[in-house]
């Protein structure tokens, strides 16, 4: 199966793996990005892979066995990341793309080019498909999640047509759409599924979850990278990048109550080269941003 790691080069370079170093690769997908760290980690590397699909971890699995490493793979969302790590790591990386074979099978439900059950679940041995989070939602539900994941200033307009229609198919879904938009639809179909995929997976609280506690998993020096590859997603990170590295001012005297725990690696998000974009079009929008721990909290 042929897999593209986003940012390969970026990645690498930021996060820096070391000869026996523990790392940790929340969104393993095909283990495109993890093979890549623990080979730079070896001998003594030991490698933890997360990932919801147990499909994909089976795959990665294979990937990942010629290195004859130190390997634990977990089919489990990284919301749960606290439950899985029993000791803090050097690296965690999250990759918050949908993998290719994800959009690639029409059988999942992530695409609008293929048609195939609505369904957008990352774990399909968990929660409910979109069509049934759709059948049970209503109105001001629908549109609330298209403004919330999809940013969409029609929302209203398509969760009428969807709460009439009730799709249970890619194709009826798109149909939704441009009942609602007519000409303009097409412009607004990837961010109709990206919306119903981020309600289903109910994506932004996962985040959320995996920045609170992923800095706190870090061993002192740890360095933690998320790509992300929307604007949702990367204002959650940068927000809670910036945070961690804000020093606590005594508001009388203007000086520094406590010093910083964390650095940030990356000044500004690291975006693909042209030449990439070009070799790989679904890496267009990744954005890469990477923290370090300085100090160990007790």
């Amino acid at each position: 199966m042929h897999h593209q790691p986003v940012l390969l080069r970026e990645t690498m370079n930021l996060l820096s793996p070391k000869a026996g170093e523990s790392i940790c690769d929340v969104t393993l997908g095909l283990g495109g990005h993890a093979s890549a760290l623990l080979k730079k980690a070896l001998p003594g590397g030991v490698l933890i892979g997360l990932d919801a699909d147990p499909i994909n971890l089976k795959e990665a699995g294979l990937r990942l066995e010629p290195l004859h490493a130190t390997v634990e793979l977990h089919h489990a969302n990284f919301r749960d990341l606290a439950q899985v790590l029993s000791s803090p790591v050097d690296i965690i990386f999250a990759d918050l793309g949908v993998s290719s074979p994800h959009f690639d099978d029409p059988e999942r439900g992530f695409s609008f080019r293929n048609d195939g059950p609505l369904d957008l679940r990352f774990d399909q041995t968990s929660g409910i498909p979109a069509f049934e989070w759709i059948a049970q939602a209503d109105q001001e539900e629908i549109a609330q999640a298209l403004r919330d994941g999809g940013e969409l200033r029609s929302a209203w307009s398509i969760a009428d047509s969807v709460l009439r229609k009730k799709p249970t198919t890619t194709k009826q879904l798109q149909e939704c759409v441009e009942e609602a938009l007519g000409w303009r639809a097409t412009a607004a179909m990837a961010q109709v599924f990206q919306a119903f995929r981020i309600a289903v997976n109910a994506e932004m609280q996962a985040l959320q979850s995996l920045l609170a506690m992923g800095s706190r998993l870090l061993n002192s020096g740890g360095r933690f990278g998320v790509i992300s590859y929307h604007s949702l997603e990367d204002r959650l990170v940068k927000q809670a990048f910036r945070a961690l590295v804000t020093v606590q001012k005594d508001p009388h005297t203007g000086q520094d109550v406590e010093t910083a725990m964390y650095t940030l690696l990356t000044k500004k998000a690291v975006t693909p080269s042209a030449e990439e974009i070009l070799e790989n079009p679904r890496a267009r929008s990744a954005k890469l941003r990477v923290i370090q721990k300085t100090i160990q909290l007790l």
